[in-house]
């Protein structure tokens, strides 16, 4: 006669805990030179970029990828980690004219307030949830993967077509796919997928600056008091 089982919870393994120990501690270090790059940001002239308004998102678009590549190569060393604080310093850099747009708007800081806090309820909502069910949302990855490559593809484009509603839309669809990227990426650590907590750490501040970014560009849109 045989018995029905019930299923134990998943715990995690040592080697899976240490990882998502070190990746949640290196991503509250990132926050440090993102901040200082912010700052240093905002009191940087981007005229270039109404200059140049298609070369210049392209050309930091391609300093980022840069290196993010570089992150990845030096990712078993120490070097690794100093040079992912150098890339969220730049990123933080990188910030600047979205931050200084905003600040143009009688209520800019509380734009960016909110954003700070929808971004950071969004991340601490799905990581404890990712975290705490330990569900695996592997079955995600490939989706994610085919709506990436479509973002970044519109993304270029719009640089070009420069459509007003278009840009929304991204934004928007940019807001959901990264939030559905918090649940895929700490799913990947808790279920041994990603072993290296730098390369984890990327992934999930990546996660975070997007969301940032295009949740301030949805508020400054349907929130911004210009005048």
């Amino acid at each position: 006669m045989e018995f029905p089982t019930i299923s134990q919870p998943v715990v995690l393994a040592p080697e899976q805990n240490k990882v998502l120990r070190n990746t949640y501690t290196m991503l509250g270090l990132t926050m440090i030179p993102t901040i200082i790059g912010a700052f240093v940001g905002l009191s940087v002239s981007f005229t270039f970029m109404a200059q140049h308004p298609i070369m210049a998102p392209l050309l930091m678009f391609g300093v980022m990828m840069g290196m993010l590549f570089a992150v990845s190569a030096l990712r078993n060393s120490v070097w690794g980690v100093v040079m992912l604080l150098g890339f969220t310093f730049v990123a933080g850099v990188f910030l600047g004219p979205i931050l200084q747009h905003a600040l143009h708007l009688r209520n800019g800081a509380q734009l960016i307030g909110m954003a700070a806090g929808g971004t950071g309820i969004i991340f601490f909502s799905l990581a404890t949830l990712a975290t705490v069910t330990k569900k695996d949302f592997s079955f995600m990855g490939k989706f994610l993967f085919i709506g990436l490559v479509l973002l970044v593809i519109a993304s270029l484009a719009n640089i070009f077509f420069a459509i007003p509603a278009m840009a929304l839309t991204i934004s928007a669809i940019a807001v959901l796919l990264f939030s559905a990227f918090i649940l895929y990426d700490i799913s990947q650590i808790i279920h041994g997928g990603e072993t290296n907590y730098v390369m984890a750490t990327m992934s999930l501040y990546l996660d975070i600056y997007n969301i940032f970014v295009h949740l301030l560009s949805l508020l400054m849109a349907f929130a911004g008091d210009r005048d």
